[in-house]
């Protein structure tokens, strides 16, 4: 019998020749991943009557989910924060403004394919687009694995998408014009439902994942922390290895062709036997834009169904959704077939935050930032704004959002009269 990428990711970070779904381990995790929340995750750890953390040099700590400290609490927040990480040595600390947490790991390259991290954010699922196993944990385990280094995760079970386009084609991206990441992902979690990918391993594979660039590749595991899977893995390739190793070699100074060869060395993949609870196959050509409706991710209909609809506010940003690729698409519509800038029509406004600050400075060279000043755009500090409902962009009673958020519950951006798209 085979093994999915999941029992193997994990069998390797318990240190174990194998794992098999529904077993119990010991993991080890290569990088344990907070954010704000990490001032709250102190006051446990301190609980516990232990001074020191473990492996500090595994820890990564990003302050993004309300930059700049909006009001009083979050500024002594933050500071708390910053007063931790500077007493424990935590290298892997980036400050407010360098961006949102799972953008941020990326870019920084602090995971890679076959290594496993857990964060206390449920979207640290995000890490699977690089071939890693990401999990999101509760604040307790954080604490015990500052404490310990270690957490025992039960094995899941794993279900198969396979990816079906045809990278020769040369047909861009391997998906129809207009058609995204997000609408594949919007689909494949109206094809499992909210509730049945839980405690699940999504696993993606098939020729069409090749077509997909690096960028929108992010999207997938990261969104489908929303059918409550534990994981969910992308077969990592050359592109992956590539886009890795320039930003190792930059990092450390080796050269990137030393860098490619470590990070590929240390990549896992499912074997052709591997059991799965259930495989998907999923034609890129048949993709049609869909929105998610009020108020749940999962209530999925054709783009059309919405046409006509009035919308207040519009918000592009986001660890799904706010990456110079998705700044490139709006500045393009933006601009309009001639090249001139269209105005956002007035009685709606339009929020741009990037995931990261370099990707604001890549879109500040590319010209992007001023299309959107231009077009009376308003750009935020990278970081999550309205997402989290406390910070930047709160609408009012009544009011239509449409993002490129994950989620769009009742409530999220912080009204629960607010109505969300």
């Amino acid at each position: 019998m085979g093994y999915t990428f999941a029992e193997k990711a994990l069998a390797r970070a318990a240190g174990l020749e194998t794992a098999v779904a529904g077993q119990i381990v010991d993991a080890r995790p290569d990088i344990v991943l907070s954010h704000d929340n990490t001032a709250a995750i102190v006051r446990l750890f301190q609980s516990l009557g232990i001074a020191r953390i473990r492996h500090p040099e595994r820890l990564a700590v990003v302050l993004d989910h309300a930059v700049p400290a909006p009001n009083a609490d979050h500024a002594r927040n933050h500071a708390e924060v910053r007063q931790f990480v500077t007493e424990q040595g935590i290298a892997h600390f980036y400050d407010a403004g360098r961006g949102i947490c799972h953008q941020v790991v990326s870019e920084e390259a602090l995971i890679w394919p076959g290594q496993l991290i857990l964060g206390a954010d449920s979207h640290t699922t995000h890490f699977g687009w690089l071939g890693a196993f990401g999990a999101g944990v509760g604040r307790s385990e954080v604490a015990a694995l500052w404490a310990t280094g270690e957490l025992w995760l039960r094995v899941p079970e794993t279900i198969r998408v396979d990816l079906m386009g045809d990278p020769s084609a040369g047909s861009g991206p391997g998906l129809p014009p207009g058609v995204t990441t997000k609408d594949l992902s919007l689909h494949i979690l109206r094809q499992l439902g909210p509730e049945a990918g839980i405690y699940q391993a999504l696993e993606f594979g098939g020729p069409g994942l090749a077509t997909l660039s690096i960028e929108s590749r992010m999207v997938i595991p990261n969104m489908l922390a929303e059918a409550g899977v534990k994981s969910a893995y992308l077969t990592p390739d050359a592109a992956v290895f590539e886009w890795l190793a320039g930003r190792v070699a930059a990092r450390t100074g080796a050269s990137v062709e030393a860098c490619r060869a470590q990070i590929a060395a240390g990549a896992l993949y499912p074997d052709p036997d591997a059991r799965y609870t259930e495989r998907l196959l999923v034609n890129l050509d048949a993709l049609a834009p869909v929105v998610a409706r009020p108020h749940k991710p999962g209530n999925i209909v054709p783009l059309s169904e919405a046409a006509g609809i009035h919308v207040d506010q519009a918000f592009i940003g986001t660890c799904t959704n706010g990456r110079l690729e998705d700044l490139a698409a709006a500045a393009d519509v933006l601009r309009g077939p001639d090249g001139q800038v269209r105005r956002v029509a007035p009685g709606t406004r339009l929020v741009i935050i990037p995931a990261s600050s370099q990707v604001l400075q890549d879109a500040l060279i590319a010209g992007y930032v001023e299309t959107f000043l231009a077009a009376g755009a308003m750009i935020g500090v990278p970081g999550c704004g309205p997402c989290m409902g406390n910070h930047l962009g709160v609408p009012a009673a009544g009011e239509v959002v449409i993002s490129s958020a994950n989620r769009n519950f009742r409530g999220r951006m912080g009204n629960p009269e607010g109505i969300g798209y």
